[in-house]
This record gives structure tokens, sequence and C-alpha cells, in this order.
């Protein structure tokens, strides 16, 4: 009798990548190395507001903390724009890198609770990839997320998702969110 290892998953977008993405992918591909994947989740939120409320950072940090399940790292301003007020090495927002168990974990709760949430959501664009095939999207508010309670926030903030895969180009990018479960418009011809 064979040693078989039985495999472990990390949530159900896991399994459903590994015992049906996987095999229906590889023809295409090649072999099962070939076939994209999940590499990490980026979530980036910039606080316009810093320069008149320094508590705005400590609440967007918190919030994206909750949202995530991760402690999010502060970014700061790159170069003075003196237009925007903004000063070199000023605090201007938070981001998150998720990967793994955490990754994946996310991306369920976006395509399943957090997406659904949206008002007239019609699905999402299929003109945000870039030429390496990873996606970007936003939120216009967090309150789209269960974790977060609309009395307890102190102002209604976006966010910006960016999924890096390990595709080649758009076109296998779009093929592997599409079956992974992301909500795209249809296309119009």
């Amino acid at each position: 009798m064979a040693n078989v290892k039985k495999q472990k998953y990390l949530n159900r977008v896991h399994e459903r990548y590994v015992t049906e993405i996987v095999p229906s992918l590889k023809p295409k591909f090649g072999n099962v190395n070939a076939v994209p994947k999940l590499v990490k989740i980026v979530v980036n939120t910039r606080l316009g507001d810093v320069k008149d409320n320094t508590k705005s950072v400590t609440a967007a940090v918190e919030e994206l903390g909750l949202i995530t399940g991760q402690k999010p790292l502060i970014t700061t301003a790159k170069k003075s724009i003196s237009n925007f007020k903004i000063r070199e090495g000023q605090k201007n927002g938070a981001k998150v890198t998720l990967r793994n168990k955490i990754m994946y974990e996310f991306f369920d709760k976006v395509i399943s609770v957090a997406l659904p949430r949206v008002r007239d959501f019609s699905g999402l664009s299929r003109k945000s990839f870039d030429q390496f095939g990873n996606y970007t999207f936003g939120f216009k508010e967090q309150l789209v997320f269960p974790e977060i309670s609309y009395e307890k926030i102190e102002k209604v903030r976006g966010m910006d998702i960016t999924i890096v895969t390990t595709a080649k180009n758009k076109e296998d990018s779009l093929e592997l969110l599409e079956a992974l479960g992301l909500p795209f418009k249809k296309e119009v011809k």
C-alpha cells in the first residue's frame, strides 16, 4: 500500500485551489508548478486628514488591524509636498502585507462578506491588472467589514487591496482570480 500524505488545507479557498483549480488549469500550463497562485495580499490606507488630526493615524492602524488580523505598518511621506501640507517623514498611512493562512482567510472574507455588503455592487473591473498579473481594487469605506462598528469609527476611510500572483500576464491572473471566486463584471461584447 502506498504511503499517502494527508494534505493540510489552510481554509476553504486554499482547499478549492488545490483540489479543483490546479487540476483544471494544469492542462493549460503544462505542470502543477506552472499554475498561477496567490503570493500575497497588500492592504493599504492613506490618511488625508493627518495634518489636521494626528490621532487619525492611531485610529486607522487599529481599524486596519481589526480588519486584517495583523498589525499594520505605519507609512511615511517620502518627500515634502507644500500644496498638500505634507512634510518628508510625516506619517500618512498604514499598510499590511498578508501571506499564507491569513492571506487566504482575508481573501475569503473579501469575496464572501465584504464585497456583497458594497452598495450597488455589480462586479469588479477587469481593467485593474498591471502587466505582471497583479490585481488592485479598493473600498470607499471600511464599514463593509463586519469587524468595524459605525458607532466606533472616527471617520469613513477607504483602502486599496492589491492581490499579487505568480501569473505572467493579466489573462492568466484573471483566469485564476475568477476561479477563486472574485466577482468580475461581465464582459460587454
